[in-house]
């Protein structure tokens, strides 16, 4: 048709095509017939174009440009796909609400933002929409588009980033969509005002997937009313409670999916709900192939009931709070199971020696399982295992050679925090051809490390015995390579210089190791590096300056090593997102750098323990992340992806510090997020404190110990109000201590000695509670915790009389006649009272009666106070 193939080279005009994606789409002779052309297909009885779909192949390069009205020529069009491609944050094109024929529409993933145009809603004969992967955000009124479309069976707007429902939304519809049988709403913003609209739709609905949003509350309407689901995901949301007993009328539900919600409960409860309804009188339990009940509440055990869920495929039970000796027993009838999913709890797994299972694992998750310890013989049976994880499982073995055999299916595993040792075999023509993960680490292993695999994409050897050279690195096609950790290892000689094979490597941690010499230029290419650990080695020379090219750094850890020269300005210029600096113990001279302050992220910055001299820079204040007085995240990050069979997944790898603090070292990790330092401690730093510092609020711990600085504490220390340690010992420092220290509520340690500070110690509990050894060294001070007193101490003590007739230091009222009047009055006392009682019987009888009566009175009262705060304390 000449309209139809002119109306799709004007469509064509309109696009960026840098690949010659639609090459094939031409006026020449050989290229006349559209019906031939890339993703056009005809109808076999009328010629007309019916199906155009440009959705991006695996691995191709999107279109780009814009969409042509063109396309409005093509009368009889069906199917349309234009996902995956890129229009560059454009609106949804309305024109297309005017293909009244269309029944498939895929815009997904096609980089558009703003609304829904209303005009979808023309769309009367459309089976299929899906705009997944849209921001959305602005689309309040979905609701009354979609339910404008009467034949539509399939909706899917995943991470769409769809607000909440208003309830007034709801008021106008007819809920005409009741024919909808699968709904896709992953990853939005939707809380439990949606319930109304599905309670209208649900009586056909098949598939429906709210996974990743809002929804708080119990599993109430309007779920007892979908007794045709077949797959229902509900995870990542607030939901609370158990499974009701309606669960078990969803006859046809196959897949449940609950994880990462707050249920709780006992786990059997959740079962004996499920199979309740239609399946109380059948011998299996259900039909569900896939539970999902993962990072919940959940505890109990796993019993008899597991065997007769034969037609199980997957069981997640991950991160909940169940124990128990699981044994081999419970997987007898599973012989459809794949996945299996038990890792975070408290199971032990007690499997014969030569138990052969009836299932063939893909995924294991056992971490934290106990099972050893010997390592787990049955999983000689599974050839098809894509992914292990039995971490952490008390295995301490060796691994025998027939699970390195396996390993050519295997894309993933995960045998850390375990005992094992021995060495590693040559790896390097083992594992998953497309991508690898190995994590072997806390565990024993020794000797050098062999070759490994050219596709791997996480490498993690950490806290084993690996010793000698790291030159297997060369071999590795680093192209994929983006976690590396060698760090805790007895590791020596010269880093290798082919680091510019690694461009996606977004952890590197060789700490804690025995590496030499310079370090390599090459590493000038890791751009997409956002962890840097060289800790603790024997690296020596210039901070290189080919290290401002990798501005993703977030962590930048190069302490304990002997590496010299100046500070470079280029770290404030080159490393804008760096959060965590360390260079200490080094042999760094010179000025700190005003450039420095450019680092306007930095929470940790660490230079003590070097050679360096000049001012301490007044520009510190514009160390935003330290000026803010609380974080939003517990941990510091760094972002990776990892492959597995051509799906990307995005994981974080918590960064970890070595810090001094308060006396002695620690490493941080899960909270350094909260950690905000200026160590300047162990230099030749003179001048005064700027005041710009006390601009820093969030500063938990300040410490510029062991320098020249001079001067006077400022009053304007008591801005920092979060801080905990506070060492300002060894400097050169004057004056008073200011009063205004006793307001920092939080300080928990201090240190001000050896300073030639003078006067009196501020009153205050907060001073007075330190050890005298933290004011040592400075001899004109005093007062309490100090033995020295002040001298308006010692006038206190004895004031000055004005009676002029009485003698320096004489007390006229204690006399020897008041010693004497003591003695006589006690003495009369005494037996004027005891005397009496012993003399007269009843008066005996009678006051010892009186006693009886208190201490019973004494004890009445007590019992029921004490009986009270226990009511309090259990309430």
């Amino acid at each position: 048709m000449e309209e139809e193939r002119e109306a799709l080279l004007e469509f064509k005009q309109s696009l960026v095509d840098e690949y010659g994606i639609l090459s094939s789409w031409g006026r020449e002779d050989d290229k006349r017939d559209c019906c031939y052309w890339r993703g056009v297909r005809c109808s076999n009885t009328t010629g007309h174009v019916i199906v155009l779909d440009l959705q991006v192949l695996v691995h191709s390069e999107p279109l780009k440009g814009t969409i042509s009205p063109s396309l409005l020529k093509l009368y009889h069009l069906r199917h349309l796909d234009l996902s995956e491609n890129d229009f560059s944050g454009s609106r949804i094109p309305e024109f297309i609400g005017s293909l009244n024929k269309l029944r498939y529409l895929s815009l997904s993933s096609a980089e558009f933002e703003g609304p829904i145009p209303s005009q979808l809603g023309n769309l009367s004969r459309l089976k299929y929409l899906d705009l997944s992967y849209i921001n959305l955000n602005k689309s309040r009124d979905w609701l009354r588009i979609i339910d404008k479309l009467p034949s539509l069976r399939t909706l899917n707007l995943e991470h769409c980033h769809l607000p909440p429902i208003i309830p007034s939304d709801l008021l106008h519809l007819n809920f005409s969509t009741s024919s909808l049988g699968a709904l896709y709403l992953f990853e939005n913003s939707l809380s439990s005002s949606i319930y109304p609209w599905l309670f209208n739709i649900s009586s056909k609905l098949v598939v429906l997937d709210l996974d990743s949003n809002l929804l708080q509350g119990s599993l109430l309407e309007p779920f007892d009313r979908m007794v045709s689901l077949r797959t229902l995901y509900l995870g990542f949301n607030e939901l609370e409670g158990g499974i009701p007993q309606f669960f078990g009328n969803m006859c046809s539900l196959n897949t449940l999916d609950l994880s990462s919600n707050k249920l709780s409960g006992q786990l059997w409860d959740f079962i004996q709900n499920l199979s309740g309804g239609c399946m109380n009188n059948s011998l299996e339990i259900f039909i569900l192939k896939e539970l999902f009940l993962g990072k919940n509440g959940l505890n109990g055990t796993i019993n008899q009931w597991l065997s007769r869920m034969y037609k199980l495929d997957a069981l997640s039970l991950s991160g909940n709070s169940l124990t128990g000796v699981v044994t081999e027993s419970v997987f007898s009838e599973l012989s459809n199971l794949k996945a299996l999913h038990l890792d975070d709890n408290s199971f032990t797994l007690k499997f014969s020696h030569d138990w052969i299972p009836p299932f063939q694992l893909i995924i294991i998750l056992l971490g934290s399982c106990q099972m050893g310890p010997h390592f787990p013989k049955w999983l000689q049976t599974q050839n098809q295992i894509e992914v292990l994880d039995i971490s952490d499982a008390g295995i301490s073995d060796t691994v025998p050679d027939w699970f390195w055999d396996l390993s050519h299916t295997i894309a993933d595993f995960n045998l850390s925090n375990n005992h094992i040792k021995g060495k590693l075999p040559n790896l390097s023509l083992r594992f998953d051809p497309f991508s690898s993960s190995i994590d072997i680490s806390s565990n024993y292993f020794e000797g050098l490390i062999p070759p490994l695999p050219s596709n791997a994409s996480v490498l993690n050897l950490s806290r084993n015995k690996f010793s000698e050279s790291i030159s297997f690195l060369c071999s590795i096609n680093g192209h994929k390579l983006e976690f590396l950790d060698l760090s805790n290892n007895i590791l020596s000689g010269r880093l290798p210089d082919c680091w510019m094979q690694f461009d996606r490597l977004a952890v590197l941690s060789l700490a804690n190791n025995f590496f030499s010499g310079k370090i390599p230029k090459s590493m000038g290419f890791l751009h997409s590096n956002q962890t840097l650990s060289l800790y603790n080695n024997s690296l020596i020379g210039e901070l290189p300056s080919f290290f401002k090219s990798c501005s993703q750094l977030i962590l930048m850890d190069l302490g304990k090593n002997g590496l010299s020269g100046e500070i470079p300005t280029w770290i404030g210029e080159g490393l804008p997102k760096l959060v965590v600096l360390s260079l200490k113990s080094n042999k760094f001279h010179g000025n700190i750098p005003f450039q420095v302050c450019q680092l306007s992220y930095i929470q940790i910055l660490d230079l003590s323990l070097n050679n360096i001299s000049g001012i301490i820079p007044k520009c510190l204040n514009n160390f935003t992340g330290m000026a803010q007085k609380s974080s939003s995240n517990l941990a510091i990050t760094s972002n990776y992806t990892f492959e597995r069979q051509g799906i990307e997944f995005l994981e974080s790898y918590v960064d970890n510090v070595v810090l001094t603090w308060k006396g002695s070292q620690h490493e941080y990790r899960s909270t350094l997020g909260l950690v905000k330092i200026l160590d300047f401690s162990m230099n030749k730093l003179s001048g005064t404190i700027p005041e710009e510092i006390m601009d820093l609020v969030g500063l938990v711990a300040l410490n510029l110990s062991r320098n020249n600085l001079t001067g006077q504490i400022t009053p304007k220390i008591d801005q920092l109000k979060s801080l905990d340690f506070l060492d300002l010992s060894q400097n050169q420092f004057v004056g008073g201590i200011p009063s205004s220290l006793c307001q920092l509520s939080r300080l928990s340690v201090m240190n001000l000695s050896y300073n030639n500070l003078s006067g009196k110690i501020p009153l205050g509990t907060q001073l007075q509670s330190f050890n005298a050894s933290v004011y040592a060294g400075n001899p004109e001070l005093c007062g309490l915790p100090l033995r020295n007193k002040c001298p308006d101490e010692d006038s206190a003590a004895s004031p000055e009389r004005d009676d002029a007739n009485t003698p320096e230091g004489e007390d006229q009222l204690i006399t020897f006649g008041f010693y004497v009047s003591v003695i006589l009055g006690f003495f009369i006392g005494f037996w004027g009272v005891c005397g009496t009682l012993l003399v007269n019987t009843s008066w005996r009888h009678g006051y010892f009666k009186f006693l009886t009566s208190v201490k019973d009175w004494v004890y009445l009262i007590t019992a029921v106070n004490i009986a009270k705060l226990q009511r309090t304390f259990r309430d």
